[in-house]
């Protein structure tokens, strides 16, 4: 015998389904990362790249480019001898910063609730370490 189809309570997505033109955008590798340290105020690329231990500079420069093509981050030039250049969350970027803060305490609460749960991003090997440093 056959289960009862049920019928869905939860609302039909809005039409356009905004939640997944959403989640383009922070469904990307490092992304999340990226917004949550630029919540702080303007970094530079270099400080951006100490500040996400692992993420390579290719893979910076790509999520920065997307971010602010989609208008998530504003880039600045600096008129600094060498030009240097500052990136900081525009205003729809900083609507992202409480989504991800959500995602965070569900994050710390299911790890919580697992024991520790998931296991960390595994360190990389000092010798590559060292050659995405120079």
């Amino acid at each position: 015998m056959s289960l009862k189809q049920r019928k869905s309570k939860a609302p039909p997505p809005p039409p356009g389904c905004p939640m997944r033109t959403c989640m383009s955008l922070l469904g990307g590798v490092w992304t999340p990362n990226v917004i949550w340290h630029l919540s702080g105020g303007p970094r530079r690329f270099g400080e951006l790249l100490k500040d996400i231990p692992g993420i390579s500079p290719k893979v910076l420069t790509t999520r920065l480019r997307e971010l602010e093509a989609k208008g998530a981050v504003a880039r600045e030039v600096q008129p600094t001898s060498p030009p240097s250049v500052e990136y900081a969350l525009s205003e729809l970027g900083m609507e992202l910063v409480p989504v991800i803060d959500a995602i965070v305490r569900v994050g710390t609460r299911l790890k919580h609730l697992n024991g520790g749960g998931y296991p960390e991003e595994p360190e990389r090997p000092a010798r590559r370490r060292a050659a995405l440093a120079s």
